[in-house]
């Protein structure tokens, strides 16, 4: 037998958890396009912009769609450190700059490794895509990314 009142404050309390983990997951995918190569390629990206989105990430997800991904809005230019902890997906981290420029890339990272991965220099986003993404795209440093964040793409 349960204590009067115990059953509604446990579903309330589980309510309030599915709340915090579905509020720490990015929000609804925007367009972001890559010009590399002289081609254009379109994604559907989940933008980090609050601390708790970035710091989540792709953690814990098992797939990625092959046109989807993740951009870290870090909203000013700074050096930039990730990492692959819990995430179970390789990944290709395109390092941003401010202008949209690609800086430098991270290929085909090692799930779950606890190694430091640096940005060359002050950006102001990353974006995860799966990995092999930027050979199989010819992406390379100096690449031009547009996004709503950069001011290069209206939404």
């Amino acid at each position: 037998m349960t204590a009067p009142g115990l059953l509604p404050r446990v579903a309330l309390a589980a309510l309030l958890a599915l709340a915090v983990v579905g509020a720490a997951r990015a929000g609804t995918p925007t367009p972001l396009l890559i010009e590399a190569g002289g081609r254009t390629h379109a994604f559907q990206v989940e933008l980090a912009a609050t601390e708790k989105e970035r710091r989540l990430g792709l953690m814990f997800r098992r797939k990625l769609a092959a046109d989807a991904g993740m951009l870290f809005d870090y909203v000013r230019a700074q050096p930039v450190t990730m990492w692959m902890k819990n995430t179970y997906i390789p990944l290709d981290m395109l390092f941003i700059a401010a202008d949209g420029r690609v800086v430098n890339i991270a290929r085909r990272t090692v799930p779950h490794s606890l190694r430091s991965i640096p940005s060359e220099g002050r950006v102001r986003a990353v974006l995860e895509v799966n990995a092999g993404t930027a050979d199989r795209l010819g992406i390379v440093p100096g690449a031009r990314v547009r996004h709503r964040i950069f001011g290069n793409l209206a939404e």
